[in-house]
């Protein structure tokens, strides 16, 4: 196989660019900033971080050389963790949803007793509910 980068290793298979967390990483940075890479970048991204394509497939894919892809996916991807480190919107919204995750057991105690009267409880309920309808319309984290 012919080098494709200097320093004379091949790129990386797409599915390979990192592990399982970086590909899930990279997957929410794309729905969060997808919008703003190129149509091109876009479309190497989402088959590589949410279709989980080759290289080659993605080349196949997109009608572009296997280097093509290769250059849009690590463009991509850099412009990506670019907005990200300087927006942290990713990272704030990572945080606002285990931050509401520790509220929700802490009302799930005081729901379920520790102490509370039933006028407490009837309280934490309506904020369980409040917290879980927030909870459903998240994104995994």
């Amino acid at each position: 196989m012919p080098n494709s980068r200097p320093g004379g290793s091949a790129p990386p298979s797409a599915a390979a660019t990192g592990g399982p967390r970086d590909r899930v990483r990279c997957g929410l940075l794309l729905d969060f900033y997808g919008e703003l890479l190129s149509p091109r970048q876009r479309e190497c991204c989402e088959l590589a971080y949410n279709d989980d394509l080759s290289l080659t497939e993605i080349a196949e894919a997109c009608g572009i050389s296997r280097q093509g892809a290769w250059d849009n996916l690590r463009r991509g991807t850099a412009a990506l963790e670019d907005i990200e480190a300087r927006t942290g919107l990713l990272r704030r919204h990572t945080e606002t949803v285990a931050r509401l995750k520790r509220l929700q057991a802490t009302l799930l105690c005081l729901e379920e007793g520790c102490g509370a009267d039933g006028a407490q409880r009837a309280l934490a309920r309506t904020a369980l509910d409040e917290l879980g309808a927030i909870l459903e319309g998240s994104a995994p984290c």
